[in-house]
């Protein structure tokens, strides 16, 4: 993706991916799945995570695997909130930029 991905853009996607797993998901999982749609380093998202920890939006719990711990990530209510406002704030920037992508106003 050529376009900028700020840190609003990586914690609501970070959040899209934790909510699709009721039992939470495992970071390498989480880093996998972003790395699919956004051309990230798994260095930038564990800094994100730790972020979304700190602010309450995720929880984490350790479970072992295969003989090592995993550390699995679930989204709180914190969390749904900040993902539905993220989603609404995306989908008006979107709404925005393709008006003008097609020529349109941007007002309204």
């Amino acid at each position: 993706m050529i376009f900028n991905t700020g840190a609003a853009l990586l914690d609501a996607v970070v959040l899209s991916v934790v909510s699709r797993e009721k039992e939470g998901t495992y970071g390498y999982k989480i880093t996998q799945d972003v790395q699919a749609v956004i051309s990230v380093s798994e260095s930038t998202l564990y800094p994100v995570l730790r972020r979304l920890l700190k602010d309450g939006c995720l929880e984490s719990y350790d479970q072992e695997f295969q003989g090592r711990n995993r550390r699995y990530y679930k989204i709180t209510s914190a969390g749904i909130v900040q993902l539905n406002m993220y989603k609404q704030e995306w989908f008006d920037y979107i709404t925005k930029i393709n008006k003008l992508f097609d020529g349109g106003n941007q007002d309204g």
